[in-house]
């Protein structure tokens, strides 16, 4: 039947003799037509939809192609549907003669509609917007990186050219662009004290440019290289300009297509991120820990290979907030700002936001969890383990040490220095107090003290001359002791050397008389053979 009923659809007149235009209804944009398509998808009836079968279609059966649509239609607007092989067989049909069938509808205007129609549905389908097309930003960010080359080669060979003419600017100068300008406004050194640097240079440099230019050992250049150089400089600064205009252009990509993860790491890193990745899309997909070391594959493997640490961080270390950590806590704000990154890259690539409040909050946080591990450090390293310092009072008579007591201070005694009262020098003075506070000894206990040394000092010797007597003649006793028992080692000795010149002499008989024997034996063994 399906055959039949496909061969009536050959021709539009065949066509129309078996289904006819009943009524039609258009759409008044792209937007609506697009509303309408993305409900019918997903199987849901527009409130246009509605409005046209309850105009037309009331107490008829309605063919449709979609089983799900049908369902619907027939609980909300009580139509009857149908939904089987003939059906869609009849829709195929209809869509092949669908410019004749509907008249005024001709086909060029029927092509550029459903052209755009379906570009537009497509979008919709993989949640794709046109302003957020993050190739630009891959090619953009690989051509900043070359134009970055470049400009540091051509910079580097300016610097050698010129160098043989004014090899003290090199000095001078550190910054490239600054460098390329005053070549090419100077040309040779000569010119120097002549020129005006202040458009390029500070005050205190152009007077050091002056200077080195009147007593500069490089060697003459002529007209036509210079010309060269400066051609050459020209190129450097055509290119600088390039490159901020294209930083620029990178920037606004940025805030536009990825604004959370633009807040979060800046635009460079960001877009580093996603070339590597190869699209935000695809960098959405990665987890917290596969940012965190993207553009560190070669370290990870090597790592895993030989079985050391693995990388902390890769693209993401070039971050502003990874900077300002101090190099112990790199790690762990790499880690936090990998999640958070993730988290944005995923906000960014499927959310309908386009600001970057989630961004901000996120790097509000990250900002204050490092202000938090710097402020546990100090505290840490201030005093207590609790991040509290102990202050103890100061008391200047404590003594310094363990077990330190607190002892009265010493003051001075000025009645030490009165000399009212005192004998003439010959008399015995009366004891004087020192500062403690004990009395001085007078000069007949003095005398008498070193009398009692003296008397104590000749009973140590005389102690000590009878112990060496005592010791000397038990050291004589001793050694004869050892003289008598050193002969008696000797005599044992001979008496042993001889009982062993005994023993080899009994050996040396016992083996002779065996030799005699064993002749003996070995004839009677013969005769006892022959008699046998």
């Amino acid at each position: 039947m399906s055959y039949d009923l496909w061969k009536e659809f050959n021709s539009a007149e065949t066509a129309r003799q078996v289904v006819k235009l009943k009524a039609f209804s258009k759409f008044e944009n792209t937007s609506e037509a697009l509303e309408a398509a993305t409900l019918l998808i997903e199987g849901k009836a527009s409130k246009g939809l509605r409005k046209f079968l309850r105009a037309h279609c009331e107490n008829e059966t309605l063919a449709v192609s979609d089983s799900k649509l049908g369902n619907v239609i027939k609980e909300k607007l009580k139509i009857e549907c149908i939904h089987n092989n003939a059906v869609m067989e009849l829709m195929r049909g209809v869509r092949n003669q669908l410019n004749d069938l509907i008249t005024g509808l001709s086909l060029q205007d029927m092509a550029p509609m459903s052209l755009g129609l379906s570009h537009s549905l497509s979008r919709y389908k993989l949640k794709f917007s046109a302003d957020k097309v993050d190739t630009m930003i891959v090619q953009a960010i690989g051509l900043l990186d070359d134009l970055d080359k470049e400009l540091n080669t051509y910079a580097m060979r300016v610097r050698e050219w010129y160098g043989w003419h004014f090899p003290e600017l090199t000095k001078i100068i550190q910054d490239n662009i600054q460098y390329a300008k005053a070549v090419k406004l100077m040309g040779d050194r000569a010119n120097a004290a002549k020129l005006d640097f202040s458009e390029i240079l500070s005050e205190d440099v152009e007077a050091q440019l002056k200077e080195a230019a009147v007593i500069s050992m490089g060697t003459e250049v002529g007209e036509l290289d210079l010309m060269n150089i400066r051609e050459l400089c020209d190129q450097v600064l055509s290119l600088s300009e390039y490159r901020a205009q294209l930083y620029d252009y990178l920037k606004s990509r940025m805030n536009t297509i990825a604004p959370n993860l633009t807040a979060l790491v800046g635009e460079l890193v960001g877009a580093r991120l996603i070339a590597h990745g190869g699209s935000l899309l695809n960098l959405a997909k990665q987890p917290g820990s596969t940012v965190q070391i993207l553009g560190a594959e070669k370290a990870l493997f090597r790592a895993l290979k030989t079985k050391h640490a693995t990388p902390k961080y890769g693209l993401i270390y070039h971050a502003s907030l990874i900077g300002q950590a101090a190099p112990k806590f790199k790690g762990k704000i790499s880690r936090s700002l990998a999640a958070k990154a993730a988290l944005a890259i995923r906000c960014d690539a499927l959310g309908d936001g386009e600001d970057n409040s989630m961004g901000l909050e996120n790097r509000a946080k990250l900002e204050a969890r490092l202000r938090n591990l710097e402020g546990k450090e100090l505290g840490r390293f201030a005093g207590s383990a609790k991040g509290k310092p102990k202050i103890e009072a100061y008391d200047k008579d404590r003594k310094k040490g363990a077990g330190a007591l607190l002892t009265p201070a010493k003051t001075y005694n000025p009645a030490a220095d009165s000399t009212l009262g005192r004998a003439d020098v010959n008399t015995e003075q009366e004891p004087m107090k020192i500062e403690d506070g004990t009395p001085e000894p007078s000069v007949s206990e003095k005398k008498e003290k070193k009398e009692k040394k003296k008397g104590k000092e000749k009973n140590e010797e005389d102690a000590d001359a009878v112990q060496d007597h005592d010791n000397g003649v038990e050291g004589k006793e001793k050694k004869k002791k050892r003289k008598q028992s050193g002969e008696n080692g000797e005599l044992n000795g001979d008496n042993d050397a001889d009982v062993g010149e005994k023993k080899k002499k009994r050996k040396k008989h016992a083996e002779q008389e065996e030799s005699a024997e064993m002749p003996k034996k070995k004839k009677n063994k013969k005769k006892k053979v022959e008699d046998q």
